[in-house]
């Protein structure tokens, strides 16, 4: 398929929406993406529906104290189109995506929830399938599955499975990790090649051919963050780059610390067949989802440890310095190109692929 070809058969108009909350009375995709839209419905609908019963923080995960306890808790919801994509499914997803969510606040996992919303006319061997994928991602990952809920809408009124997972997890004593924590001079490390997620499903979506299959790369990541947190380092903010990818996030870090970020694109792991997709369709790889890598701020004395710890564990074999922290354009994220010029890496007000996990 030529680019042209490709272009005319994807409707490239439906990948971002640029209205925000404040001109939309209606919510539309982007609200779903986890860029500025998302924020804004949180920061304008809920935060002020919910009152003084919320946490403004509203992060990917919460850490609590119970009984003298400090335990991370999280919860997630997957929507992802096709339910079965080359390398995972909506099930290894919605149990990988929860675990890393209590990973990067430093925990361990140790419990998940199971919801299922199903839609009617949904074959069984289908929903057996994703089921089997929860079981054997959850035992991957060493947790267990101990509550749950089904519930089924009519028909034409969903896509098959739906899924949410809620997770507990016990925090390291040795961890303080947060967004906040990032602080100028931290090095910025990436666990390994971004972009597969996003493309992956692109691909089997919309029935697109590259030279070689990109797969998925959804993973459980807390055994990549237990081996960099017995280098005894003082590992600052952790977080997975899913929607938004790693521009969103490195964002949102950004504007949590009040910090400035530079990054080097020269440096970033990007493979050539993400690369090529990625050029053929107009995307930025740096946007596009991932599901099993992580974004590392490290003080610049642990970073060598660090990064060879990631590099000695297979989910961190490519692990990279892709760039700093920097007292300089706090909140913003500035990327050094390869022609040694700069572009400034804002915030998505979007999602360039929706429903993408």
């Amino acid at each position: 398929m030529s680019e042209s070809e490709t272009r005319a058969a994807i409707d490239l108009e439906s990948w971002v929406c640029p209205a925000p909350l404040r001109d939309a009375p209606h919510i539309v995709m982007g609200h779903g993406g986890g860029g500025a839209m998302s924020g804004e419905l949180v920061e304008h609908l809920f935060l002020p529906a919910f009152g003084p019963a919320a946490d403004a923080a509203m992060g990917d995960s919460a850490i609590v104290d119970l009984g003298g306890a400090r335990l991370a808790f999280s919860t997630d919801s997957f929507v992802v189109k096709p339910l079965v994509f080359p390398g995972g499914t909506i099930g290894d997803l919605a149990v990988n995506g929860t675990v890393n969510d209590l990973a990067m606040a430093g925990a361990t996992p140790a419990v998940l929830s199971t919801a299922f919303i199903l839609e009617e006319g949904t074959p069984l061997d289908e929903l057996a399938h994703v089921a089997r994928a929860v079981g054997s991602a959850a035992m991957a990952a060493g947790v267990k599955l101990v509550t749950g809920d089904t519930k089924v809408v009519d028909s034409g009124h969903g896509d098959g499975v739906y899924l949410n997972t809620a997770g507990i997890g016990l925090v390291d004593a040795r961890t303080e990790i947060g967004p906040q924590r990032a602080a100028p001079g931290d090095v910025v490390l990436v666990s390994g090649d971004i972009g597969l997620h996003g493309v992956a499903v692109l691909s089997c979506r919309e029935g697109l051919e590259f030279a070689t299959t990109v797969t998925s790369d959804t993973a459980a990541l807390h055994g990549l963050v237990a081996a960099m947190v017995d280098t005894g380092a003082d590992i600052h903010t952790l977080r997975d780059p899913t929607r938004g990818g790693v521009a969103a996030t490195l964002n949102e870090i950004a504007r949590t610390a009040h910090v400035g970020i530079s990054v080097d694109e020269r440096a970033l792991p990007i493979p050539g067949e993400v690369r090529d997709a990625c050029s053929m369709l107009g995307l930025d790889p740096l946007y596009v989802a991932n599901e099993g890598k992580l974004v590392a701020f490290v003080g610049a004395r642990d970073a060598d440890a660090v990064l060879a710890a990631m590099r000695a564990h297979p989910l961190g074999a490519r692990a990279a310095v892709i760039g700093t922290c920097v007292a300089d354009h706090p909140g913003m994220v500035v990327a050094r190109t390869a022609l040694g010029g700069t572009r400034v890496l804002d915030l998505p007000i979007g999602e360039q692929l929706p429903r993408i996990c």
